[in-house]
């Protein structure tokens, strides 16, 4: 099963003199990753280190820490609680105390650990996008049944004859939703694939 956060998390510890500060959120773009990141950053901070994974993208940062001591093991540990979709940024206020390529890995690793461990989280479930049109005469019955089938209503466009609608359901189910909104309408309404998604949040 993989899972996302359902919101911002954070946590913090002293190690050896050094505040460690680690916050995570859910992403679903990179350039929401980018934008958290920068946003939590502390500029007059020694460190800020950090990792984010998206599906198959993926990208890290020691940020001035040694090679693989800190951008790394933050994203393991993401890896390692079967998230995607989460951007974590651990920040270092240097407390005078080296600890070590070997300590710094255990503090990044472990803040940022702790961190996605306290957090609320949700599982991924892969969606695809189904389109169609419902008649006025069918629009009350379909609108009410749409939840129970799992359909997230994403647009829904009105015209002379009645709505067109785009919604996301799971892909385990696709088939049967689209047979379910065909025996609704009495076949009135025919429901077509139009793309499909990375996992999203159920």
């Amino acid at each position: 099963m993989v899972e996302t956060l359902t919101g911002p998390a954070e946590f913090e510890k002293d190690i050896r003199k050094s505040l460690f500060l680690a916050r995570a959120m859910p992403v679903n773009t990179e350039e929401a990753a980018k934008a958290f990141i920068a946003e939590v950053s502390v500029p007059d901070a020694t460190h800020n280190c950090w990792a984010w994974k998206i599906g198959p993208r993926y990208r890290s940062d020691d940020a001035g820490e040694p090679g693989g001591t800190a951008g790394r093991p933050i994203l393991q540990v993401i890896e390692a609680q079967g998230l995607d979709r989460v951007a974590v940024v651990v920040t270092r206020w240097f407390g005078g105390v080296k600890l070590g390529a070997g300590g710094l890995v255990r503090a990044y690793g472990g803040t940022a650990a702790e961190c996605l461990r306290l957090a609320e989280r949700t599982e991924l479930i892969e969606r695809a996008r189904l389109t169609f049109h419902c008649a006025f005469s069918d629009l009350a019955l379909v609108t009410s049944r749409l939840p129970g089938l799992g359909a997230l209503v994403e647009s829904e466009e009105f015209d002379a004859t009645g709505a067109t609608f785009i919604v996301a359901v799971p892909v385990a189910t696709l088939d049967p939703v689209i047979t379910a909104l065909a025996d609704l309408t009495s076949g009135r309404s025919v429901a077509k694939v139009v793309m499909e998604e990375e996992p999203s949040e159920d």
